[in-house]
């Protein structure tokens, strides 16, 4: 528990610095982080004697990232498109080393890590407008990283403390055997009251604040769901152990990739309009 405490502690110092700095740190973290998942959801299935087109995926991801740092929407679909023929491609030149359902999980990971990093990138990116707070002044796209990941951090943590006090019933139990309803209901509830709290510092509405609260919890838990399914399918626990007493990136990022899509299509519909 202690070492979990201290590379949680220096996980969020160096988080806040990422997220404050932005700019080109902000990217190379993303890129880095997005990477690291990939190696690992690779790493993950080869277990199950799946062969997934590793540098295909490496060059897909980082093609949707640019994409990203550049704001272009359609560059990154044209990459999007260009991967799932470059996968299939390889896939009949490598016939016999690469399956059907290697090229399926392929395709399936580069879209379910590279777009969700694409997304947080382009999201820290809406350096528009200015927040003012007792703490520090924000703009936009500093201002809903901070929500995205407070709301996921949230929902995380008051799930896991209303389980541990008041857990009974499982959520999940085929899946993920620590879940509760009790533990999801505590980390709805938790969210919506973090995400309305947010809304007041911030000067946001707080009906749509509450709501964009309680669809963080909601996709986060989903998030952790999908994840805790396949480890479960390829016989893991973690999908690595870069971070002390937490696993590896993509452990600690498996409700990111659900919540940042939903914040970036939130702060352009609701928040820029």
């Amino acid at each position: 528990m202690i070492i979990r405490i201290i590379s949680g502690t220096i996980g969020i110092a160096l988080a806040t610095y990422v997220i404050q700095e932005g700019g080109r740190t902000f990217i190379i973290a993303a890129a880095l982080l997005a990477v690291l998942a990939w190696l690992e959801y690779v790493r993950a299935f080869s277990r199950r004697g799946g062969n997934l087109t590793l540098f295909s995926g490496l060059l897909s991801i980082g093609g949707m990232l640019y994409g990203a740092y550049l704001g272009q929407i359609d560059i990154i679909l044209f990459v999007l498109t260009a991967s799932v023929l470059l996968v299939l491609i390889t896939s009949v030149l490598l016939r016999g080393d690469v399956s059907v359902p290697d090229v399926c999980i392929s395709v399936a990971g580069i879209c379910y890590i590279g777009l969700p990093f694409a997304y947080l990138i382009m999201l820290r990116n809406l350096a528009v407008g200015s927040y003012v707070t007792p703490i520090e002044t924000f703009d936009l796209g500093t201002a809903m990283v901070w929500v995205m990941f407070i709301g996921t951090w949230a929902s995380d943590s008051f799930a896991y403390f209303a389980g541990r006090a008041f857990g009974s019933h499982k959520l999940a139990p085929a899946i993920s055997p620590n879940k509760t309803i009790e533990g999801f209901l505590g980390g709805l509830i938790g969210t919506v009251a973090a995400m309305t709290g947010l809304g007041w510092l911030l000067a946001m509405p707080l009906a749509q604040m509450a709501g964009l609260g309680a669809a963080i919890a909601i996709l986060g838990t989903l998030g952790d769901l999908v994840e805790s399914l396949m480890k479960r399918h390829v016989g893991i626990k973690d999908s690595g152990a870069i971070i002390p007493g937490h696993g590896g990136i993509w452990d600690r990022f498996d409700s990111v990739l659900f919540t940042a899509p939903l914040v970036y299509y939130y702060t352009i519909y609701f928040v820029l309009r």
